[in-house]
Order: C-alpha cells, then sequence, then structure tokens
C-alpha cells in the first residue's frame, strides 16, 4: 500500500511544478509585443489529426471472423434459447 505522506508529497510537488509553469506563461505573455492569431492550418490539424489518428489506429487492430465462422455464437446451445 503507498505511503500517504509520500503520495502528498508528490501531489505538493506537482501543484507547485504546474503552478510555477503556469506563472511562467503569464510572465511571458505580458512581455510578448504582439498579439498571438493562429492560423486556421494549425486549428485544423489540432481538430482533425486525433480523430484521424484514432480511426487509422482501430482500422488497424481490427480483424475479422474467419470465414467459417460467420454467423455463429460463442455462447453453448443451452445459453442460446
Amino acid at each position: 500500500m503507498p505511503n500517504p505522506a509520500l503520495k502528498l508529497q508528490q501531489i505538493g510537488l506537482l501543484w507547485f511544478l504546474a503552478l510555477g509553469l503556469s506563472a511562467a506563461l503569464v510572465s511571458a505573455g505580458r512581455r510578448w509585443p504582439d498579439s498571438l492569431t493562429p492560423g486556421s492550418g494549425p486549428i485544423w490539424t489540432l481538430l482533425l489529426l486525433p480523430p484521424v489518428a484514432m480511426a487509422l489506429w482501430l482500422l488497424g487492430r481490427w480483424t475479422l471472423p474467419d470465414p467459417g465462422q460467420e454467423g455463429e455464437s460463442e455462447l453453448s446451445p443451452h445459453e442460446q434459447q
């Protein structure tokens, strides 16, 4: 069983790192000279790439039953009724 004190220390460290990263991003945003307006290309890429990648991954792992086993059930005869 994990030590609760160690778990709390890990959560505190992660929270501290997230807070530091957030402060660094706010500081960098205040010093940036121009506003960043993203183009439509990166936006569409970020929107479409994950679903397309997931679909390709699923299609790559998709298996069809053997031709002789089509329509058969894995249930025993008395469970089918």
